[in-house]
């Protein structure tokens, strides 16, 4: 699954993530990942993946509720966690909805299940994608119902065009993201609609972590242009140096769309 070049969108460590902000967005990510790793590393059955995950989300819950012992399983990421959930009062409830996607993916792996349409997809990434831009976005007190739609947008055009471009990857290990009914040039059409939809958001995103936004928005356009020159059922497209001095540029060329008046 692509998911864990998604969750390499967290700025972890990174210069342009505000210093006090770092601790809440490396444990989310150690998180993410640790799930990742179970649903996906590996040669567990699907089985015992099912049953780490319920045993993660089990732990998750269980030291929010209780004083006692830490995890006997994950000790040092989920007492990392616990920290900062209090500290920053982060929303389980998206955590969960992480969790929910990863167990999807064991079960359809397991089934060879194919998504039957878009919107199929869709309340996958709902699960799989927004939860890591809104979490962001609550660390950044970042609240407004505008922002969190454009983030919904940005973080679903960005697992999509994941999904597009390995599709010569996943395709092999029996992971079938491209829906039955769907033709890979609409969906290309709908993730560069959706990622324009949110782009929006790098204005609202305050300092260093809007230009890194910016990037990401950039970066996925990018992408999707390397896609539809490529045939990705056979080869995973490349950005090169040109294509991220491109980036760059476009990068600081957007500008906010001005007022609508009705």
């Amino acid at each position: 699954m692509s998911s864990v070049d998604h969750y390499e969108n967290f700025p972890v460590a990174s210069v342009l993530c505000p210093p006090r902000l770092r601790p809440p967005i490396v444990a989310i990510y150690h998180f993410a990942r640790t799930a990742d790793d179970i649903a996906d590393e590996g040669q567990a059955s699907a089985e015992e993946r099912l049953h780490q995950l319920a045993t993660l989300k089990s732990d998750l819950l269980n030291g929010l509720q209780h004083s006692g012992p830490v995890s006997p399983h994950w000790p040092k990421m989920l007492t990392a966690l616990w920290r900062q959930i209090n500290a920053f009062d982060i929303p389980v409830t998206w955590l969960l909805a992480l969790l929910s996607a990863f167990e999807q993916d064991v079960i359809y792996t397991r089934d060879q299940r194919r998504y039957a349409d878009r919107q199929e997809l869709l309340d996958y990434c709902e699960r799989s994608a927004n939860p890591i831009g809104r979490l962001l976005l609550h660390l950044y007190g970042i609240e407004e119902p505008k922002a969190l739609a454009q983030s919904d947008a940005v973080c679903t055009a960005l697992q999509l065009i994941n999904f597009w471009q390995d599709l010569s990857v996943d395709t092999p290990r029996n992971r079938w993201y491209l829906p039955v009914d769907a033709n890979l040039k609409d969906e290309l059409r709908f993730a560069r609609e959706l990622m324009n939809q949110g782009a929006g958001l790098v204005h609202q995103v305050p300092g260093r972590a809007g230009w890194e936004l910016r990037l990401v928005v950039q970066g996925g356009l990018r992408v999707l242009d390397k896609i539809a020159q490529t045939d990705t059922f056979l080869h995973r497209p490349r950005l090169n140096v040109a294509d991220v001095a491109l980036m760059l540029w476009r990068s600081a060329w957007m500008r906010p769309m001005p007022p609508t008046h009705g």
